[in-house]
């Protein structure tokens, strides 16, 4: 982990096309401010967190046996009458 201290104003560059300044701070907060391309995805890591765990679960949700076959008869019919 690289440590950085800023004052108010400075900014950090990460490569050539993210920039994060220090807007200011108050009380125990730091506001940034990041100027980044649209492609770069920014989130807290809070929500992060919280998006890659409803996706793990998600992936590892089991479906009913039932489920399954009831869809796959839907694909077969739906394909069939093509």
């Amino acid at each position: 982990m690289l440590v950085l201290k800023r004052r108010n104003g400075e900014t950090i560059k990460i490569g050539d096309d993210i920039e994060i300044q220090v807007l200011g701070t108050e009380g125990d907060s730091v506001k940034l401010g990041i100027v980044a391309p649209k492609s770069v995805q920014i989130l807290r890591k809070e929500l992060y967190d919280s998006i890659r765990e409803e996706n793990m679960s998600a992936a590892v949700q089991q479906v009913p046996q039932e489920q399954i076959q009831k869809l796959l008869r839907q694909q077969f019919h739906h394909t069939k009458k093509e």
